[in-house]
């Protein structure tokens, strides 16, 4: 029984993270296509560069409902433990990253981290904004934030879940600073673009 909660969590989970939100969102209000314009990621951060902060408002939400939901299903319908919800989580992250509708391409991540975070455990959530927070409030650099958010996960989850938790999020946390190796490579060079407030 439980090898085919498993399976279905697995199942359900990347269904569920596959869903190109950014692009049939775009699609739907007859916006440029996200992949065609700045980064050619799918997520919010460039969905703001389409000039509609609403539809990016709409994918972040939705995004991070793509980890919310999986999470919310693994503990409410197979009452699962914190190991195996964090493992819906770390599927839906791979379903976003590598979606089967884009033909393996997708977003970074981090959105699905955040709203899964929170559904998998209220205090990692609260790690995952304050990592965030600190980091972009010091560099204004979201995808330096980002990562801090995503390394903050399995250092958090050790200690407030169970080890095999941290571990499987660790995975996560892989997967998301990989999909940031452009990013960290324009770090390193002094060519990543900050986000700045309206005066700058």
């Amino acid at each position: 029984m439980y090898v085919s909660h498993c399976i279905l969590i697995v199942v359900i989970s990347f269904a569920i993270g596959s869903v190109p939100m950014g692009v049939l969102l775009a699609k739907a209000f007859r916006l440029a296509d996200p992949r065609t314009i700045g980064s050619g990621n799918i997520g919010a951060t460039n969905m703001l560069r389409t000039g509609n902060k609403k539809v990016a408002l709409l994918t972040l939400l939705f995004d991070a409902l793509k980890g919310v939901v999986p999470v919310l299903i693994a503990y409410r319908m197979f009452h699962a433990p914190y190991a195996l919800a964090s493992l819906a989580l770390l599927i839906a992250l791979i379903g976003h990253c590598y979606t089967p509708w884009l033909k393996g391409k997708g977003g970074k991540g981090v959105a699905t981290a955040l709203g899964g975070t929170f559904a998998l455990s209220w205090p990692v959530g609260i790690a995952f904004c304050c990592a965030w927070l600190l980091v972009f409030l010091f560099t204004r650099y979201v995808s330096l934030a980002s990562i801090a958010a995503l390394v903050a996960v399995p250092l958090v989850a050790w200690l407030r879940l169970d080890l095999d938790s941290a571990i499987i999020l660790a995975g996560a946390t892989a997967i998301g600073i990989w999909r940031h190796r452009e990013n960290l490579k324009r770090l390193r060079a002094g060519i990543e673009p900050k986000m700045m407030g309206k005066k700058a």
